[in-house]
Parts: structure tokens; sequence; C-alpha cells
């Protein structure tokens, strides 16, 4: 006798927590670039958050009134101050921006200081405070951490960046630029020169948060704008500004490698990327395009440190950023399969000029701190 067959029930529908859960993920998801998928395009998430991006509209220029009018007073630095900001959610690139701007500031003669804020510092972590090349990552932050390493320049760091900025001056008076690496949109700080960094997500769908990924419309002032492609309707001047793969440095014994290199001499064994950055497909294809043709990549929130286990699964050789490589702790498993890949800026040659002239000009912004671009 045979066994009587299973009744086959129809599929349920999902519940109604389940359709949340799902456009909850819709809405948290991001697309390879590190933005939420629907700030890319004008769609239907994005519009219907388009009220909100009014409010939050209106909330920006009240605040930036504010300032203009003088309800709230910034403090002038005795030297030119030059702020290097994006108007974008997440990050756009600056910090290897403030990077070659302060060796390209030496090599003109100049004595650059850099102030940040210090994004993902511990709550009780001195402030302001120096930033030295063996302070820990938790007190600083990845990125002035990154800058004090590979910049011959004084850097500090403080939530306040105008009592951060006297304390470098007081410390360090023969600076006579301040860079300020972001602080677009804080304007304690007086500034001098705003440049705007971009890459190449530009303005995403052009909307401000939430509806898209503007902190602030993208007509706004500023005094230069620098990114691979120029911006439909952003204000001039445009720099142009491509980013290069540099050398890959092993995290292990402090190998250096040329791209071509590094892949002659890997060629038999897979080339896997992560990175925990604001723009990870950024970074992919730059790898791709100086010819590592990579099995697998790998992209974590940014500032998170890339987790031991992760690394341990990817196959052969790993390559990772150098802000990554800041979190790699010397004694982690594997460090000899890790690499880090350098980055080499290639701007206008007409920039340099142009900013030594606007600087040769001394203090002519209103003492707000808003420049006349």
């Amino acid at each position: 006798m045979s066994a009587p067959r299973a009744r086959l029930r129809p599929a349920r529908p999902p519940s109604g927590s389940r359709r949340l859960g799902a456009a909850l993920r819709f809405l948290v998801s991001e697309a390879p670039s590190g933005w939420p998928r629907w700030w890319l395009r004008r769609g239907f998430v994005a519009a219907c958050l388009l009220p909100a991006a009014g409010l939050f509209a209106a909330v920006a220029a009240l605040r930036r009134l504010a300032w203009r009018r003088g309800w709230l007073r910034a403090w002038r630095a005795p030297v030119p101050v030059v702020v290097v900001g994006n108007l974008s959610a997440g990050g756009s690139g600056k910090t290897p921006v403030v990077q070659w701007l302060a060796q390209a500031l030496r090599d003109a003669g100049r004595h650059p200081g850099i102030v940040s804020r210090g994004y993902g510092r511990r709550r009780d972590a001195p402030e302001p405070m120096a930033v030295e090349p063996d302070t820990p990552g938790e007190d600083s932050g990845d990125e002035p951490l990154l800058l004090r390493r590979m910049c011959d320049c004084p850097v500090w760091v403080g939530a306040d960046r105008p009592a951060a900025a006297r304390a470098l001056l007081r410390e360090h008076p023969e600076v006579d630029v301040l860079l300020s690496d972001d602080g677009l949109q804080h304007y304690a700080l007086a500034r001098d020169v705003e440049l705007v960094v971009l890459d190449a997500r530009g303005a995403g769908n052009g909307w401000l948060l939430p509806a898209g990924p503007l902190r602030e419309p993208w007509s706004r002032p500023r005094d230069a704008t620098l990114g691979p492609t120029p911006p439909a309707g952003g204000p001039a001047p445009f720099f142009a500004l491509r980013r290069q793969p540099g050398d890959l440095r092993n995290l292990a014994d402090g190998r250096r490698m040329s791209p071509g290199e590094f892949r002659q001499a890997h060629a038999d064994r897979p080339v896997c990327a992560a990175a925990a950055i604001g723009n990870p497909a950024q970074f992919f294809d730059m790898l791709r395009a100086a010819g590592l043709p990579l099995a697998r990549t790998v992209a974590v929130r940014d500032h998170q440190p890339l987790p031991e286990s992760l690394l341990r699964e990817l196959p052969g050789v790993v390559v990772v950023t150098e802000k990554d490589a800041l979190k790699c702790p010397l004694g982690q498993a594997g460090l000899d399969r890790l690499w880090a890949m350098g980055l080499r800026l290639e701007p206008d040659p007409g920039f340099v000029p142009w900013l030594l002239a606007r600087l040769a000009r001394g203090a002519w912004s209103s003492p707000d701190g808003f420049t006349s671009a």
C-alpha cells in the first residue's frame, strides 16, 4: 500500500512584519557606491521623502543665516584657513586631498597645519589634542592619524574646531596656513577659502537629505570645486582632480611594489579587495583599472574595522586602503597577505597657482567667515 501523499499547501502571502522588514531593508540597502540606492535617482522612495528634505533645507538655511547675519559669531584665525569639504553625506576623498594639499603648500614654502573634528573618537579622549604618529586611532580618529603619519606637519583634533586651531597655533607659531579636513558646514571656524571635493558620484539625484545625499543645495557658493568631471550646474571655478593608484605596501614587512610589479608577483594567486570607506566602489574600480583581476570584493560600513574573520575568509592576497590598514594590529594573523594601496592625485596644473594667489591676498573674507564666491 502506497504512503499517503502530502497535501500541497498554497504559499502564504508575506505577513505585515515581513513586508515591513523587506521595505526597511530596501531603505537602508547600499549601492556599491556606499550610498542608499534611492539616492542615485529620483525614484518613488526619494520623492516620498521630499517633504522631509524641505524641512531639512529650511533648518539648514536658517542656521546659515544666523552665521551670515552675525547672530552667531565665528572665530577668525590670524592665518588663512582653507576648508576642504563636500556637500554630500559620506566620504568623497577629502582626506587624500588635504594630504596632497599640505605637501603642495610645503613645496611652495608655506608651513601648513591641519585641524579636524576626528570622527569616531572615544568620548573621553582629550579635547582638543595633538595627534602624533603613535596616537591610538580611537583617540584621534582614522583620518587625522593617517594625515599625521603621511604629512610632515602638525595635526590637532577636536569637536570645537576653533579651540583645536588655537591650540595648534599656540604650540606651532611657525604655521602660516590652516587646513581644515571637512568642516564645510561647521561655521564656528571662519574660513578664507572653501574647496568642495567631488568623486564620481557627484551630487547623486541632486536632492537634499533624506531624499538625496546633499547636506546643502548644489548651487551653494564655494571658492572652487575639485573632482573628476565638471559638475552640472555647480558654481565655477572647477579644477580637474584625478585619482590614480599608487604603490602597494605590505603590512607585515613594509615592502613596496608598483601596481605592475604587484600584478606580476601575484599572477598565480587570487587577488581580493576589502574597504571600509565612503565610496568602496571607487576603490575597487581603481584596482581593476590598474590591471588587478579581483576575485572578490568586500565593502564594510565606513569607519568600521575590517573583521579579522572576514580577511581570513578571502583567498590569496588582500588589498585594502591606507585608512583601513591603520586598524590592522601588528600582531594580527595573516598580516603578510595584506597590502595597502596608496593614492596618487593628479590635479589640474592651474590649481596650486590659483590657490597661492588667493592666499597671497591676506584675510579678505567677511568677519563671519563666509567667502564672496
